[in-house]
């Protein structure tokens, strides 16, 4: 490969990094914005939540239907075309002088998400088809998409109280007009496998109607209450929906999404693995934001930077660590304790008392789920992407964002609605409103932390075994070329399996091995060795030797 194509490779994965922060910045950055949006806007109290749902809604549903037209149409299309619809869409939020508006602006914001998000990892593992490059790319966007969230409260903060609430949309438009024309310069062309065969039409339908059902049941059970017929009728609707949606697949000739991927455990094990990672993830931002306001006394900006020493450890761990040892170890060996991690940064939240220290309470448990979280996120995509193929890396790209999505918007959901009425009630029996506020937070971190044990309970026992790191090249084989010559060497590499032994069109005898050596880096041996010409042919993506042929003459 030439260092040109090299290059634009990489500097194609910057482009898709940039279209997947702006969309991960904009789950998180209004909410530090609402009030700013409530006052200007005139928005009672129960419109408001739809500038966060509207979002939600389209961004969940959407996100499969997006990935598997990304497959049919070609990638690199549905991408520019996703950025233009989220980029317009940020426009019209900005030049919002309605909650009407923006809520709409706001839905159509979701769309242009779900369209970028599914296409970014499909694009991803068909740029880097080397195992090495893919897991340092995997570890790039993996910072990207778990410390954008904790950048969003920042910047949100920043713009909202330094210019306008109008402004953290408006911030888009650069950085969306930039993704558009470096990505069609930059990203390769991919022409998609075609719609002649047909398209699941009812499929599609299913598969949009289920998870924005799901998830519009899930951001309303807070307001509508858990056990109300309307919030227990969307869940048990989109189930229906999602059944009848599998029993639809399993008959049709040409699926939209092909229930043969979810026999695979890396992708079923992965998917389950990495919603629960996300409830927990951003079930404590939504808290520990909470928690930092209201029982700390932080602003805005105080907040953002509160999340900080949670990126460090991220950045340090997915740009540097983490893809290296998932390479010398395996994707499961790495992510056991990375959800551990996490768990353990959770259950620290659970005991902050109310009128705690940041430095003493909270610090440390930020210190952990940034760990945590740098070790998580990129073997949950390897997982989720193991069996990625051709054909249906935009699919594989969708079902992975689709349980992301889905486990962060019912962890705030879910623990939020548990944390208020925790609170809720023991208000009403009198406590005191610090120790209330402090209780709620406490029930709902430590059921953040009990989902990360079931997710490494699953870990442990769905995935498949951690394989076997490749043997490293044996210490003393360059020594034995140095010292004892050539035709040592030659009988060293022999020694190490049996040798095939076949005759070539000029009548000469070659003995050959395969996969007989392992490592990082990849040995040579050439030159004529006595009666023998040794030399290694191709080694694999894990840099382990596939084939040393000898020549006997």
């Amino acid at each position: 490969m030439t260092d040109a194509l090299a290059r634009r490779r990489w500097l194609s994965l910057v482009v898709l990094c940039v279209g997947q922060l702006m969309i991960v910045l904009d789950a998180t950055i209004v909410n530090v914005a609402l009030p700013s949006i409530q006052t200007d806007l005139h928005v009672a109290r129960a419109d408001l939540t739809w500038v966060i749902n509207g979002y939600l809604i389209t961004f969940g549903g959407l996100l499969l239907l997006a990935g598997r037209l990304g497959d049919l149409l070609g990638r690199k299309r549905v991408f520019l075309a996703g950025v233009t619809l989220f980029t317009l869409a940020s426009l019209l939020c900005g030049l919002s002088t309605s909650v009407g508006i923006l809520i709409g602006a706001r839905f159509l914001q979701g769309a242009g998400a779900a369209i970028v998000a599914s296409m970014v990892l499909g694009i991803l593992v068909t740029l880097f088809p080397s195992a090495r490059e893919r897991a340092t790319a995997m570890g790039v966007y993996a910072f990207v998409a778990s410390a954008g969230g904790a950048i969003g409260l920042l910047v949100g903060g920043v713009l909202t109280e330094a210019l306008s609430w109008h402004w953290i949309f408006f911030v888009n438009l650069p950085i969306g007009i930039g993704a558009i024309l470096l990505g069609a310069l930059l990203i390769p062309k991919h022409r998609g496998i075609g719609i002649h065969h047909g398209v699941d039409v009812v499929g599609a339908l299913l598969v949009t109607a289920a998870p924005t059902l799901l998830v519009y049941a899930l951001v309303t059970g807070s307001s509508n209450g858990w056990t109300s017929a309307r919030t227990i009728g969307g869940v048990a609707g989109a189930f229906g929906l999602a059944g009848l949606f599998v029993m639809v697949e399993s008959r049709v000739r040409a699926p939209l999404v092909p229930l043969r991927i979810f026999a695979s455990r890396s992708v079923a094990g992965g998917n389950v693995v990495r919603a629960l990672f996300a409830l927990g993830m951003f079930g404590s931002f939504f808290l520990g934001a909470l928690y930092l306001q209201n029982m700390l006394g932080y602003s805005a900006i105080g907040t953002g930077l509160a999340y900080l020493p949670l990126n460090i450890p991220i950045g340090i761990f997915s740009l540097a660590i983490t893809a290296r040892l998932v390479r010398r170890f395996s994707a499961k060996a790495v992510l056991i304790p990375g959800l551990t991690f996490v768990g353990v940064g959770l259950a620290l939240l659970s005991r902050v008392p109310p009128h705690g220290s940041y430095v003493a309470d909270v610090l440390p448990a930020m210190l952990f789920l940034g760990s945590g979280a740098g070790l998580t996120f990129m073997p949950t995509l390897a997982l989720t992407m193991a069996d990625a193929g051709p054909g249906d890396s935009g699919l594989l790209s969708g079902v992975s964002n689709v349980s992301q999505q889905l486990g962060a918007a019912f962890g705030v959901a879910l623990l939020g609605s548990i944390s208020a009425t925790r609170t809720h009630d023991l208000l009403t029996g009198g406590t005191p409103q610090a120790m209330a506020l402090a209780s709620g937070y406490h029930l709902g971190f430590f059921l953040a932390s009990a989902c990360l044990a079931v997710a490494v309970f699953i870990a442990v026992v769905v995935l498949p075994p951690a394989a076997r790191p490749p043997r490293p090249v044996p210490a003393e084989l360059p020594a034995v070329r140095r010292k004892a010559g050539r035709a040592r060497a030659a009988v060293a590499l022999l020694s190490l399996s049996a040798a095939r032994v076949r005759r070539t069109a000029d009548g000469r005898q070659q003995a050959g091995l395969r996969g007989s050596l392992g490592g990082d880096h990849r040995p040579r041996v050439d030159g004529p060795v006595g009666a023998a010409v040794v030399r290694h042919d191709e080694s694999d993506d894990s840099g382990r030797v596939q084939d040393i042929v000898v020549d006997i003459r």
